[in-house]
């Protein structure tokens, strides 16, 4: 049974924060670092259940991992070196766990099947499967499209595919596929979106030819490294958000990813006149640093559609900072938003009706035109942990109380979004 969290109106936010470790770049640490040879050693590894999926997923295919005190060290097994598993793979509510898996598990000599909770088996999976398949990957879906997914033992060949829709998760599957099979891999077409699987590969001794129209991929071993996990910009993007929609607020995020594949909502919200410093550093493959927020006006925009695979996950926080943006705020081409966690546009839309907010939705996009009062109201997370807390955010918002039915599942990312909420709410330390 879910949990109903009552939330009130809130103050500022003020204060500094670190947040937790990407969820993204965790995920494929651990995959990568389970096929290497060698031990190896990561520090800020992402708390969720999510990557936890992975990790659990992992350690029943017969990789070690030991806990140690900074971080987490992964006994890689080789390309060749996994083991049949003696149950089914359970992915719980992670799709990047069971697309990248489909990826490394379709070129095993053991059969292999995949399952996951009631959202992640409504998700569509045919668009790593139909790839897989014309490497010659016998895959099996429920319906053609969902988990539970079923992998036999096959010999796979060479690849050379056109991403019909920009994807990371599929790019990262088949180039684990082409890994894992020995096989050479070419990927053209829809290339633009998250670029972490090809950022943190050479840092595994793994060379590609990267292009803008080509990722090429020839068959070599993975060696073992360390890396240090930065914070996850999409957990920052809840405080950017939040502090600029309550009054008087300031934050500083500190060590945040700052990957340009990442930060769509970092470049709406300066269009829309935030008022945001990026301080930026460099670690390894991945670029960090420092975000300062202060709250402030804010002007509607029309996102352009080139920017919708680099912000798909914030989406749900820019619909709700667009209620309190002067204008319109239009986003057209987001359709990949209805085949998320849930069907992100028609349950912002709906939550955001009840609190009183008129708005226009598109069957890949919304039209909102702010600002617009928000009004307490009884919420709904919809097994989504993103949209659970933009909803904690618009309650802090709103006049009146709310009521956030499921809130829970914020675990599958950030267990510490109320922790951190509280603290942030009651600071009173002083910002360098």
């Amino acid at each position: 049974m879910s949990s109903a969290l009552t939330l009130q109106p809130g103050g500022p936010l003020r204060g500094q924060l670190t947040v937790p470790g990407d969820k993204s770049i965790s995920h494929r640490a651990l995959i990568f670092g389970a096929l290497a040879e060698g031990t190896s050693s990561f520090e800020g590894l992402s708390d969720g259940a999510d990557v936890a999926a992975t990790r659990h997923c992992l350690a029943a295919l017969g990789v070690g991992f030991e806990d140690h005190s900074e971080g987490l060290r992964v006994q890689g097994v080789g390309l060749q070196g996994l083991k049949a598993p003696a149950e089914a793979l359970d992915c719980a509510n992670s799709g990047t766990t069971l697309r990248l898996l489909m990826g490394v598990l379709a070129a095993q000599s053991f059969a292999s099947r995949l399952i996951g909770d009631v959202s992640l088996s409504r998700r569509p999976m045919g668009r790593v499967a139909e790839p897989l398949r014309q490497m010659g990957a016998e895959i099996g879906l429920t319906s053609e499209r969902f988990a539970p997914v079923q992998l036999q033992p096959a010999r796979l060949r060479p690849l050379d595919y056109v991403l019909p829709v920009a994807s990371a998760q599929v790019k990262s599957a088949l180039l684990l596929a082409g890994l894992c099979a020995g096989v050479p891999v070419s990927l053209s077409g829809a290339l633009a979106s998250r670029d972490h699987s090809e950022r943190l590969l050479p840092d595994f001794g793994v060379q590609l030819l990267q292009r803008p129209d080509q990722i090429g991929l020839q068959p070599q071993p993975l060696q073992a490294c360390a890396l240090k996990i930065p914070g996850d910009f999409s957990s920052a993007a809840f405080w950017l958000a939040g502090a600029l929609l309550l009054p008087g607020s300031e934050l500083l995020l500190e060590g945040v990813s700052l990957n340009p594949t990442r930060t769509g909502l970092l470049r709406a919200l300066q269009q829309m006149g935030a008022s945001i410093e990026v301080q930026s550093q460099s670690q390894q493959s991945e670029s960090w640093g420092s975000l300062r927020v202060r709250s402030g006006p804010l002007q509607g925009i029309q996102l352009d559609e080139a920017e919708i695979p680099f912000i798909i996950d914030e989406l749900p926080l820019l619909m709700l900072l667009a209620t309190q943006a002067e204008g319109e705020t239009l986003v057209r081409g987001a359709a990949e938003l209805r085949v998320k966690e849930s069907d992100r546009l028609a349950v912002m839309a709906d939550n955001l009706q009840r609190m009183g907010v008129q708005l226009e939705l598109f069957e890949d996009g919304f039209a909102i035109r702010g600002p617009q009062p928000l009004q307490g109201a009884a919420l709904l997370a919809h097994h989504d942990h993103r949209i659970a807390m933009t909803m904690v955010l618009a309650a802090l918002s709103a006049r009146g109380p709310s009521r956030l039915q499921g809130a829970e599942v914020m675990a599958v990312s950030y267990p510490g979004f109320l922790a951190d909420l509280s603290r942030l709410q009651l600071s009173e330390e002083p910002l360098l």
